[in-house]
């Protein structure tokens, strides 16, 4: 999958576990749609995927995102701490670099985008998937894979 031009364009080829979430995610679309419903992720499957997720619910008006539900070995005051804030309000650690901008070209381009980050000696890259529900984007669903 190849978006050029578009900010945090997916370009193929991914990490391999974030490659098999967006595997998983492609396979949960109905018929003729572009993205999944919300209530058909399983994190339960995801998290067989993926080591580090997360899930970001999406308000409309204004455009805010709130950190749901955050499984994080690899960054532990991510799930200690974020769950259930609006990201907007906290100070994002890694792996969470970025974030706001990566969510919003979720959501505009509806569609799967990606951040690499290669900085200070921490290298990964994070995959935001979106999610339908209720006539909009309701859900991001994410995931870091480091090198």
């Amino acid at each position: 999958m190849s978006h050029r031009g578009r900010p945090f364009a997916v370009e193929s080829p991914l990490p391999p576990h974030l490659d098999g979430l967006l595997a998983y995610w492609k396979d949960l679309c109905r018929g003729q749609a572009d993205m999944p419903f919300a209530d058909d992720i399983d994190m339960n499957r995801v998290r067989e995927l993926v080591s580090d997720s997360f899930t970001l619910g999406v308000f409309a008006k204004p455009a805010r995102y709130r950190m749901e539900l955050a499984r994080t070995p690899r960054a532990p005051v991510v799930e200690a701490d974020l769950p259930d804030r609006f990201i907007d309000e906290v100070a994002l650690p890694s792996p969470l670099e970025y974030l706001r901008a990566q969510a919003e070209a979720t959501v505009e381009g509806m569609g799967p985008t990606i951040y690499a980050h290669d900085h200070d000696g921490v290298a990964y890259q994070r995959l935001l998937l979106p999610a339908w529900g209720e006539g909009q984007v309701k859900l991001l669903l994410g995931a870091v894979e480091y090198r």
